[in-house]
């Protein structure tokens, strides 16, 4: 599971990336400080489901706060987006091939309008963030049409030539961005193409690229900077501009000021909440003005229905755009040889059965499947069993 992080410079990208796994990142306020991609390790979000057993994890990956569990996922922060990237401009051609790899992207932009399009300090609200929105998905459709057209004619030639599939084709030859068959398949018959590629026109490929783009590169938008007075504003009306996507207000500024607290153990805060407690070593050792900065997080970031947004917008990612599952692998007492409650988790994609599971754990699991068991419910299921969000799941096996 990849996430990539994209944007222009200097919209935060890498406040974020440092807000959602505490790496240590070199965070500037000028165009390209992130040179060479930033990877590190991000969490998602959810309930721990050891709660139902009044008992509490103790994963091998990832860590327990209070009542939540937070699993693993992969971030990727890449050289910052300008527009005529596809073309080469800025850190453009870097910028996409490190993107090759990634699942699903939250594109982080500087909802208060205090950078221009070339990531340049401007007066806030003085840039349209829409203006961001629209050029990412454009830079995007043009990279994945500029792959497609590399010698398109003879490509084409050859597959009426040789009587091959089209799509089969067409996903071998963009393997590499995460493109299958059955997403050309479905790609062609929505555009209603003819059979003969030699027939689809310039505007048709520019369709096919733009559909393939989507599928293969779903898309949250972070509205950083939202606790600027701008940024409420241009929030709201990017909400008008773009109902059909997922706009996730945030404050990577004020999320990372939080979590470096808390790692001191100077505040008791749990990512994503709404609020956080000041501890007995925070009363002695906080300064004055850094109560303050913390007191206004309190009344003017986190009571966003998303809270600071960070941990909104990977759980978005994964659970709401990839629509993965967290699936437990764990027996009727819950614990491995060593006495750790679910130490394990995987994140499994949509429509996954308990068969998938039992592959996915070990494939002689897989290959001498006799049943599962659903942990909570004390069912036995079948191998067609459809998992869900949170389940626990015992495989049985033969030798």
């Amino acid at each position: 599971m990849l996430i990539g992080l994209v944007g222009k410079p200097s919209v935060g990208k890498s406040t974020f990336f440092k807000a959602a796994t505490l790496a240590e990142v070199e965070i500037a306020a000028y165009p390209f400080t992130t040179i060479k991609p930033n990877e590190g390790v991000g969490f998602v979000k959810s309930e721990d489901p050891a709660l139902q057993f009044e008992k509490h994890s103790n994963p091998r990956d990832g860590f327990v706060v209070g009542d939540f569990r937070f699993n693993p996922i992969q971030l990727l922060d890449v050289a910052g987006l300008v527009p005529g990237a596809h073309e080469g401009a800025g850190m453009g051609n870097q910028f996409l091939d490190d993107l090759r790899q990634a699942d699903v992207l939250i594109h982080v932009i500087d909802v208060s309008g205090s950078s221009n399009e070339k990531g340049e300090t401007v007066e806030a609200g003085s840039y349209d963030p829409a203006n961001d929105i629209k050029f990412l998905e454009e830079e995007l459709d043009f990279w994945y049409l500029n792959l497609i057209n590399k010698g398109w004619d003879k490509f084409a030639r050859q597959i009426q030539q040789e009587k091959t599939s089209a799509p089969k084709a067409l996903a071998k030859q963009l393997s590499g961005l995460k493109v299958t068959l059955e997403m050309v398949e479905a790609s062609v018959k929505k555009l209603e193409l003819p059979e003969n590629p030699v027939e689809w026109s310039k505007e048709s490929l520019f369709d096919l690229s733009q559909e393939l783009r989507k599928l293969t590169k779903p898309m949250i938008i972070a509205c950083n900077k939202i606790d600027m007075p701008s940024g409420k504003a241009n929030y709201q009306k990017l909400l008008t501009l773009f109902p059909h996507l997922t706009l996730i207000p945030c404050s990577a500024g004020s999320e990372l000021a939080l979590r470096e607290a808390a790692k001191k153990e100077l505040i008791s805060y749990v990512p994503g909440d709404h609020d956080y407690e000041i501890t007995e070593k925070g009363n002695t050792e906080i300064s004055d003005a850094q109560k303050k900065g913390l007191e206004y997080i309190k009344e003017h970031v986190l009571p966003h229905e998303k809270g600071s947004g960070v941990q909104a917008a990977l759980n978005a990612a994964v659970f709401e755009q990839l629509q993965y599952m967290s699936i437990y692998p764990g027996g009727s007492k819950l614990e491995d040889k060593d006495g750790n409650v679910l130490p394990d988790c995987f994140l499994m994609p949509p429509g996954s059965t308990a068969l998938d599971f039992a592959f996915r754990l070990h494939t002689d699991f897989g290959k001498n499947f006799i049943r599962a068991i659903d942990i909570k419910t004390k069912m036995t299921v079948g191998k067609e069993y459809p998992l869900k969000e949170g389940d626990i799941v015992e495989i049985v096996a033969g030798k």
